[in-house]
């Protein structure tokens, strides 16, 4: 990637990414690949169609898409999949990125992170921290093994746990990703909850997205976060914190455990009014909105004749037709999805 040139365009000459309801782009995550070393029951079918290699961006695509938002302002990227870590080189792209790093107001990077399903953590967790990274979001939906071998269609909890360990060992802050699912984990978020502060990570609650076909109807494990919320008070004391990170997320302190919860509400509390983020697929597909179908081909910018040019437009497009929110809903039984593609091929 040492080819590649540092700027698309000179930050001087670049404009803020402002959508039409002035929001702000200063986040991107960038999927690096759709496929992935597990099979989650709500994510994706046992059977995965994953996308001819041809059509993902190589490493310096992907690099030179990030120094161009870059450019435009964007101040964190998060990297994701499918699992980013079974990429090959994986951790060329994130010190390539690292070096990206830098003070705030300064025009550089921020932020660089990642998404993961941990399994392959105990690997690169000190590498990553050289490269930059400081926290990792760990999907991670129970601490039993046979119900974890049964959601995730494979045997790897162990893999995941040693992962964790070897995460908070390199000095990385960890925060558990975790999807609510009726009549799966519902009696177990308590304990996983407590777990997860014992161990000095923040958990954040997901409500399940309807995004691509699954072996499953979502309305059998739709589990609303108001009713879990209800169910946690009983239990504990949760103090509503006003920090936000522009994110879907909202945070409260949990008193007795002293760990920070998050919660994501795309069904039970539209979350949109503040969005800072753009997503990109593996295969250089910008969708403005998780659960919108509007979308702009930034792969065929990057290897056409003029690709700063053509990446500028496709850029301003972007912002031209990111909608105000997205209109997720589980309620009608063998309901098709809210989009096609499945949340691996978006980027989690």
């Amino acid at each position: 990637m040492s080819r590649v040139r540092d700027v698309l365009m000179p930050a001087s000459e670049a404009k803020p990414l402002v959508d039409t309801f002035q929001r702000r782009i200063t986040y991107l995550r960038l999927s690096v690949t759709d496929r992935c070393d597990l099979r989650c029951t709500y994510c994706m079918p046992e059977r995965m169609q994953f996308l001819p290699r041809k059509e993902v961006l190589s490493l310096e695509e992907l690099y030179k898409l990030s120094l161009g938002f870059i450019a435009r302002g964007v101040t964190k990227i998060r990297i994701t999949g499918g699992e980013p870590l079974v990429r090959r080189d994986i951790l060329e792209l994130f010190r390539a990125l690292g070096r990206k790093l830098g003070p705030a107001g300064h025009g550089g990077l921020e932020e660089l992170t990642l998404t993961t399903n941990g399994t392959q953590l105990a690997r690169y967790a000190t590498d990553l921290h050289r490269a930059g990274v400081r926290r990792v979001n760990v999907s991670l939906d129970t601490l039993d093994e046979g119900k974890f071998a049964r959601l995730s269609r494979r045997d790897k909890l162990k893999d995941v746990l040693v992962g964790l360990a070897a995460a908070k060992e390199a000095g990385l802050k960890v925060k558990i990703n975790t999807v609510a699912l009726k009549g799966v984990n519902e009696d177990e978020l308590p304990d996983l909850i407590a777990w997860a502060h014992g161990e000095g990570h923040d958990l954040t609650l997901i409500e399940v997205m309807p995004l691509g076909d699954v072996d499953e109807d979502r309305v059998d494990h739709f589990l609303p976060l108001s009713d879990v919320r209800a169910r946690l008070e009983q239990r504990w004391t949760l103090e509503p914190l006003s920090e936000s990170t522009g994110g879907p997320a909202r945070y409260e302190r949990i008193a007795e455990t002293g760990g920070k919860l998050g919660m994501i509400t795309p069904l039970t509390n539209n979350f949109c009014a503040g969005c800072n983020r753009l997503r990109v697929t593996a295969t250089g597909q910008l969708y403005p909105c998780l659960g919108g179908g509007e979308r702009v081909d930034l792969r065929a910018a990057l290897r056409s004749e003029n690709p700063e040019a053509n990446l500028e437009r496709a850029l301003v497009e972007a912002m031209t037709i990111k909608p105000e929110k997205h209109h997720f809903d589980i309620s009608e039984r063998g309901a098709e999805p809210a989009q096609p593609r499945h949340m691996s091929m978006t980027g989690g």
